[in-house]
């Protein structure tokens, strides 16, 4: 699943491991999540998606 992560992310100025803390998971995590190696859970899509305060289809992609 490709996503939008690092580039939010990035945009904010934010590490990963700022994320990280910020969503309540580990900085591997957020690496898997930007790297496309791991899809977050419903629950954690719905989190990020709160943060950055945009649809979850704007920032996950199929």
């Amino acid at each position: 699943m490709k996503n939008r992560l690092k580039v939010l992310r990035a945009e904010r100025d934010w590490s990963q491991a700022d994320l990280a803390e910020r969503l309540d998971v580990s900085r591997q995590s957020v690496n898997a999540i930007e790297t496309g190696k791991y899809d977050p859970s419903l629950p954690l899509a719905f989190k990020i998606a709160a943060l950055f305060a945009m649809p979850i289809e704007a920032i996950f992609e199929a």
